[in-house]
């Protein structure tokens, strides 16, 4: 448990009021009783008004008619817990979804307005969507996430510079619409103003965005779910290689492996046929990898090259 998490379910223990023994929050917080006297100190610097009683049942409680100040967080902590929170409340994770929303909105009673503000912003403009399976984490920091989850509400027009497929910067002057969650990156539905259609722009793959100050009447957006906007983006997009494997073994076994990630055709009992369009080929040798059985490749002869590279880097390792 974080220091953070572990800081917000202490002082969730005192708001209660009632006399807690050092023992019982100690095993409630599964620290050590050094730890949790630490994590007093600390609520007491943060000016929550924490009094201890000594000896053999000595114990930990707050003042009584004691004013509590807000929650002192910086707003990096404030916003990673606040979407933390957020995503939990989605249900991604059975049986903690009331517990969540629970805790998010004892979060948010306890922000100062500021970054209320910002945290509501988000939650608003965030659309959660699932891939049944995770996807691979993007680098977004939380001030990006809440301006342009602010102008998505004040329908305020965005400027931005946009990493392409090929690497290439461009520039973007959109209307924004919806931020969308999807597995680990998060992206951006908008109206691009230059190209005049609508986009989705992954977040990690943005930089210098500014709000404008200009503001738009909100577009109705093709279809109306952004989610699916997104999803189906992903899915139409051009990919450098398209991958055959014959594989010895039955498709089930291998569909277990790959997920959603590529289509397999059973060929007879014993042989299946996975098929996939990818920009990348290490997560393909990962999965031929995983499956266990042998396996011919038909398409394309890079990933013939590079397995046979992956094959001679594993033979000198083997010869140490």
């Amino acid at each position: 448990m974080s220091t953070s998490f572990r800081m917000l379910q202490l002082l969730s223990l005192l708001q209660t009021h009632r006399y807690w023994s050092g023992a019982d929050l100690a095993h409630r917080l599964e620290v050590s009783a050094r730890t949790l006297r630490r994590d007093v100190d600390r609520l007491r610097e943060l000016g929550y008004p924490v009094e201890a009683g000594r000896g053999v049942g000595g114990g930990y409680q707050l003042a009584a008619g004691a004013t509590l100040p807000p929650l002192v967080l910086d707003d990096e902590e404030a916003v990673a817990i606040a979407v933390g929170l957020h995503t939990g409340a989605q249900g991604p994770v059975a049986g903690i979804e009331a517990p969540s929303v629970r805790a998010l909105t004892k979060v948010i009673q306890v922000m100062p307005p500021r970054l209320r503000e910002r945290v509501d912003a988000l939650r608003a403009m965030t659309v959660p969507a699932v891939w049944a399976d995770a996807i691979p984490a993007g680098d977004v920091g939380s001030a990006v996430l809440t301006l342009i989850a602010q102008a998505c509400r004040d329908a305020e027009r965005l400027r931005f510079t946009y990493a392409r497929v090929d690497g290439q910067p461009s520039e973007r002057y959109v209307e924004p619409h919806r931020l969308v969650s999807l597995g680990r990156h998060w992206y951006l539905v908008a109206y691009d103003l230059v190209r005049h259609d609508w986009r989705s722009f992954r977040l990690d793959r943005l930089a210098n965005a500014q709000r404008t100050g200009g503001r738009f009447r909100p577009r109705d957006l093709p279809g109306g779910d952004a989610a699916d906007f997104v999803r189906t983006g992903i899915e139409n997009v051009p990919r450098r290689y398209q991958v055959e494997v014959l594989i010895r073994a039955p498709a089930a076994a291998v569909r277990t492996e790959v997920g959603r990630w590529a289509a397999v055709e059973e060929i007879s009992d014993q042989e299946s046929l996975l098929r996939a369009d990818v920009d990348a080929l290490e997560w393909i040798a990962l999965f031929l990898g995983a499956v266990g059985a042998d396996f011919e490749v038909r398409s394309p002869p890079e990933l013939t090259s590079y397995l046979r590279e992956w094959g001679e880097r594993f033979t000198r390792a083997t010869n140490i």
